[in-house]
C-alpha cells in the first residue's frame, strides 16, 4: 500500500517558538538538546524560547507558595480585615507587575469557577483582569452566571480592548450579561434613559447579587485610564482630582479613606457601584508603584475584602500603613 505524502507545511517563527518553548518548560529539555532536535544553533534555540515566553505562547504557574509571600499574605489580612489576599512573587524594578499578578489572579478564578455550586460572578474591566482572563483555561461552567459591572463605551462610541465580559465567556461558557452603556454618562437624562431599558435592568439587578466579584483599581492621576482611554475628559479629571480623588473602582471614583465621590450631575457614572458587603467577597486585583494610593484608599474603605498583587505592592502598603 502506498503511503500518502503529507502536504509540505511551512512553520512560521510563532510555530518554531511555541515548538521551543514546549520543548524546554514541558520536555524538560536543555538549549543545546532543543538545537539539536531543530537542527538550529543554541543562540537561536535560547531566542525561540525567550519569545515564547514574551508572545505568551507557553504559560507558568508557580505552585510553590513562597515563604516571603505568605508572610506578606497574612500581613495584609490582618491589617486590612481581609478576607483573602495572595502575594505574587514579584520580577524586580522596572517590569511590568501585570505578568506576576495575572497568573495569580487566573488561578484564583480558575478556583471559583470549578465550584459546582451556581454562582453570580460580577466582573470589572480593566488590562490587569484582561491579563487574567487570558491565562485561563477552557472550562465548561454552564452553572454560573458571568455579569458585567460597569460599561464599556466611550464618549466618541469607541470600546476600550480591556472589556473582559466576551472574553470570560469565551473561556468558560458559561451565560454571561454584558452591560451595553457608556463609561460615563454626559447626563443625568441619558443615565436613567440608560437604566430604564430592560436588559441593563436585569444585569444591573444580577450584578447586585453577585456571590463573587473580580475588579481592578484604577489611579487618577495625569496618566489615570480613565482619562488616557477616552472615556473621562480632562476637565472632569481635573475637578476629581480637586475634590480628593486618588482611584476609582469600576468608574466610581474614591479618596484616600476610600469613600466615593460624588460630583453630582456633572459626572454621571453609569455602572454598578462596589459597596462593602459580608455577602460578596470582593477581590480586587491590581498592583504598580502608580496604584499603591488608590488600593490602599479601596482597602481602608472596604471596597474590596479581598487582594491579589504582587510582593513590592505589598510591602509598599504595610509601609504606608
Amino acid at each position: 500500500m502506498n503511503k500518502q505524502k503529507l502536504p509540505d507545511v511551512e512553520s512560521t517563527p510563532l510555530d518554531e517558538a511555541a515548538r521551543a518553548g514546549w520543548l524546554y518548560y514541558v520536555g524538560q529539555k536543555t538549549q543545546d538538546q532543543i538545537a539539536r532536535e531543530m537542527g538550529i544553533s543554541r543562540q537561536r534555540a535560547q531566542r525561540l524560547v525567550s519569545k515564547a515566553i514574551a508572545e505568551r505562547l507557553i504559560r507558568v504557574r508557580l505552585d510553590h507558595r513562597l515563604s516571603t509571600c505568605l508572610a506578606l499574605e497574612a500581613a495584609l489580612t490582618e491589617r486590612f480585615d481581609l478576607r483573602m489576599a495572595r502575594v505574587a512573587p514579584s520580577l524586580g524594578p522596572g517590569v511590568d507587575p501585570v505578568r506576576s499578578v495575572a497568573p495569580m489572579a487566573s488561578a484564583e478564578l480558575e478556583r471559583i469557577l470549578a465550584t459546582p455550586n451556581p454562582l453570580v460572578i460580577a466582573m470589572g474591566t480593566g488590562r490587569m483582569l484582561r491579563a487574567s482572563i487570558e491565562e485561563l483555561p477552557q472550562m465548561e461552567c454552564p452553572q454560573h452566571k458571568i455579569v458585567s459591572l460597569i460599561g464599556n463605551i466611550a464618549p466618541d462610541g469607541s470600546a476600550s480592548f480591556f472589556d473582559v465580559i466576551m472574553r470570560v465567556a469565551d473561556k468558560t461558557h458559561a451565560p454571561h450579561f454584558p452591560m451595553p452603556l457608556p463609561v460615563i454618562a454626559a447626563t443625568t437624562e441619558e443615565r436613567d434613559l440608560f437604566h430604564s431599558l430592560a436588559p441593563i435592568r436585569r444585569a444591573r439587578d444580577l450584578a447586585s447579587r453577585a456571590d463573587v466579584t473580580f475588579v481592578g483599581v484604577g489611579q487618577m492621576s495625569d496618566t489615570a485610564p480613565l482619562y488616557i482611554d477616552g472615556f473621562l475628559a480632562y476637565d472632569d479629571l481635573r475637578a476629581l482630582q480637586a475634590a480628593g480623588a486618588v482611584g476609582e473602582m469600576v468608574g466610581w471614583p474614591f479618596d484616600a479613606e476610600g469613600r466615593y465621590i460624588d460630583l453630582g450631575s456633572d459626572f454621571c457614572v453609569a455602572g454598578v457601584r462596589v459597596t462593602p458587603s459580608d455577602d460578596t467577597l470582593t477581590i480586587a486585583v491590581a498592583a504598580g508603584p502608580a496604584k499603591i494610593a488608590a488600593i490602599r484608599g479601596a482597602l481602608r474603605g472596604r471596597l474590596a475584602s479581598a487582594l491579589i498583587t504582587d510582593e513590592s505592592t505589598a510591602s509598599a502598603l504595610l509601609s504606608l500603613s
